[in-house]
C-alpha cells in the first residue's frame, strides 16, 4: 500500500546499514529518531469540508489527507509531525474528460480553487491547498489511465493523462514499444504530471525530455477545451504545446496526451568509469556530450557523492578491493564516478559504448565494467527510499537542481554546496552535501545537489532549517545564472525566484496567459507565480 507520510510502497524498505550510519555520524553527527504522528491523528487535525455536495466529490478526512501534499520536505514535515494545516476540502476522481469539465464548471459556480493531482510526487510544492476563505478541490486524475490509441506508422500513442509510469510502459511493452521516460519518480508519477512540470528522465540523452515526447493532446480549461493536434513539425505561429508544457495546472487540466514512442531496445547496457578528479571527469563528459555518440545516459558524480555511494553500497570487503585497485590506477581520494549507458540496436549501442570508453580513457578514465551499472539499474527507482530510512534514524535528505552552460557548471556546484553549509551552520548544524550531473547537453549540464542533515525533532525548528537551506541554495543558483529548475518544476517553493529568470516582460506574458484561460483565478493558485504576481 502507498505510504501516506513518506515515499513509495510501505512494504518496500531500503535500510541504512550500520556502516552507513557510522559514515553519516562521522560527517554530521549522530541522528536521533522520533515518533511520528499516526494517520488517525493527522486526519483529526483537518477542518470540516466547506464544499457544497457533489456526486463526484469525496469529503472524507482519509481521502483528503492522502491527496493533501506531495513529497517536498515541508510536505514531509507536515505529515510526520501531524501539522497538516490547509488541506483540500474534497477530492474527485474523474473517469472521463466530461467529468473533468463538470468539475471545473462546479468550481467556477462556487468559486472553488482546483488543484490537479497525479501521482503526488512533487518536491516543489505543487499540491498544497491555498490558505484563506476559498475552499479547494483536488482533482485526482489517476483513473484516466488507458491507452486509447496506438499509431504504429507514426509511432504515436494516446493515453489518459493520469497513467502511472509502470502502467504506461506495460501497455506499450505489450505492443513492442517504450516511451523511455524514466525519472526517479517513475513508479509513482504520471504522464500528465511529467508534461505539466517539464520532467526529464534518466535516459533523456536517447529518448529526449518530455517536451520532445509530447506531441499533442487535450486540456480542459475554465473557458473550454483546448485541443492540440499532432504534427511532425509546424511553422504555424505559436506552438500551443509550449503553453501546456510547464503550465503546472494554472491554465487547466490535461486529460489526454499523445506521445512519441520508440520500439523496445534490442540491447541496453550501463558501465561505470572512474576518473582521478573532477577536472578530468568534467572535461571527459563534456566531450562525450558534444560528440553525440548515441548514448542513452551520462551521469557524473563528484568526489563526495562517489564516496557516499560507495559507503552506502554495502559489501564492504568488495568495495575495499575495488578502491584499492582504483588507487593503483591513479583514482584515489578525489575520484569521480561516471555512469554511461546505451540502448537500441545491439551493434549501434555497443559501438557507442566502445567509442565512449575510448574517449574516457584519453582523460584517464578507468573502466570497471558493467556490474556497478547493473546494480544501478536494479536500484534506479529504489534509492529514493533512503529518504524513509534516513528519517527513521533522525536525518533529512533534500535536493535542489538547476542547469547551466559548461563554463558555469563547476562554479555553480561549488556555490550551491557552500551555501548549504553556511545556511545549516547558522543553526549550529553540519550538512553532508554532494552533487552529480544527471543530464548532459552539448551546451551545458544539469547540476543536481543532495543535502543530508540532522532533524531537530521540533517542527518549527526543522521547518526553519529547511527554509534557511532552500533560500540559500536558491539564491546561489540565481546568482550563478542557473535556471531555478531543470526537472522538478516551480510549484510554490521555487516561485519567488522565477521573476529573476523570466524578467518583467516574461512574467507579464505568463500572467496574461493565465488570465485568458482562467479568468476567475481558480486553477492551482500560488503555483508558478506568487499570489502577489498572479
Amino acid at each position: 500500500m502507498r505510504r501516506w507520510n513518506g515515499w513509495g510502497d510501505d512494504a518496500v524498505n531500503f535500510a541504512l546499514e550500520a556502516d552507513a550510519l557510522a559514515f553519516l555520524a562521522q560527517r554530521i553527527g549522530a541522528g536521533k529518531g522520533r515518533q511520528d504522528a499516526t494517520f488517525e491523528q493527522a486526519c483529526a487535525t483537518l477542518a470540516p469540508s466547506r464544499l457544497p455536495c457533489h456526486q463526484l466529490i469525496d469529503t472524507s478526512a482519509p481521502v483528503r489527507l492522502r491527496n493533501a501534499l506531495g513529497q517536498s520536505l515541508p510536505d514531509w514535515l507536515k505529515l510526520r509531525y501531524g501539522r497538516i494545516g490547509t488541506a483540500p476540502d474534497g477530492v474527485a476522481y474523474p473517469e472521463s474528460p466530461e467529468q473533468v469539465r463538470e468539475l471545473l464548471q462546479y468550481a467556477q459556480r462556487y468559486n472553488v480553487a482546483v488543484v490537479p493531482h497525479g501521482g503526488g510526487t512533487s518536491v516543489a510544492g505543487h499540491l498544497t491547498a491555498g490558505e484563506g476563505a476559498q475552499p479547494t478541490l483536488a482533482v485526482n486524475l489517476t483513473r484516466l489511465c488507458r491507452m486509447a490509441h496506438l499509431d504504429r506508422a507514426s509511432q504515436l500513442a494516446t493515453f489518459g493523462a493520469g497513467v502511472y509510469g509502470p502502467d504506461l510502459e506495460a501497455q506499450l511493452r505489450a505492443h513492442g514499444y517504450t516511451l523511455g521516460h524514466f525519472p526517479q519518480s517513475f513508479e509513482y508519477s504520471t504522464l500528465g504530471g511529467w508534461v505539466v512540470t517539464r520532467s526529464s528522465g534518466q535516459q533523456s540523452l536517447r529518448y529526449g525530455r518530455i517536451e520532445q515526447m509530447f506531441a499533442g493532446g487535450s486540456l480542459e480549461t475554465p473557458v473550454g477545451r483546448l485541443e492540440i493536434p499532432t504534427f511532425p513539425a509546424s511553422a504555424a505561429g505559436t506552438d500551443l504545446r509550449e503553453i501546456v508544457l510547464g503550465s503546472e495546472g494554472r491554465i487547466g487540466i490535461l486529460t489526454e496526451a499523445v506521445v512519441r514512442v520508440s520500439p523496445l531496445p534490442e540491447y541496453e547496457a550501463f558501465h561505470a568509469v572512474f576518473f582521478a578528479d573532477w577536472t578530468h571527469a568534467e572535461t571527459a563528459v563534456r566531450e562525450l556530450a558534444q560528440a553525440r555518440l548515441g548514448l542513452s545516459m551520462l551521469r557524473l558524480s563528484n568526489a563526495l557523492e562517489t564516496t557516499t555511494m560507495l559507503a552506502l553500497a554495502g559489501h564492504k570487503r568488495l568495495i575495499g578491493l575495488l578502491e584499492g585497485w582504483l588507487s593503483l590506477r591513479g583514482c584515489k581520494e578525489g575520484k569521480c564516478m561516471l555512469m554511461l549507458g546505451a540502448s537500441g540496436a545491439k551493434p549501434q549501442a555497443r559501438a557507442a559504448i566502445s567509442a565512449a570508453l575510448r574517449m574516457a580513457r584519453r582523460h584517464g578514465g578507468v573502466h570497471v565494467g558493467r556490474k556497478m551499472g547493473d546494480k544501478w539499474k536494479q536500484n534506479r527507482f529504489r534509492n529514493v527510499y533512503l529518504r524513509n530510512a534516513a528519517w527513521e534514524h533522525g536525518y533529512v535528505i533534500d535536493t535542489v537542481e538547476t542547469a547551466v552552460d559548461w563554463p558555469l557548471v563547476e562554479p555553480t556546484m561549488r556555490a550551491v554546496e557552500a551555501a548549504a553549509a553556511e545556511a545549516l551552520a547558522g543553526h549550529g548544524e553540519q550538512v553532508h552535501a554532494y552533487t552529480h550531473l544527471s543530464h548532459l547537453y552539448a551546451q551545458g549540464a544539469s547540476v543536481y545537489s543532495t543535502f543530508v542533515y540532522r532533524l531537530a525533532g521540533d517542527y518549527d525548528e526543522d521547518l526553519a532549517r529547511w527554509r534557511s537551506l532552500k533560500q540559500a541554495v536558491s539564491h546561489a543558483i540565481v546568482d550563478c545564472g542557473g535556471t531555478i529548475s531543470h526537472q522538478h518544476g516551480v510549484g510554490s517553493d521555487h516561485a519567488p525566484y522565477l521573476a529573476e529568470e523570466k524578467g518583467a516582460a516574461g512574467i507579464a506574458a505568463m500572467q496574461a496567459i493565465f488570465r485568458h484561460f482562467d479568468p476567475q483565478g481558480i486553477m492551482n493558485p500560488g503555483k508558478l507565480l506568487p499570489k502577489a504576481q498572479t
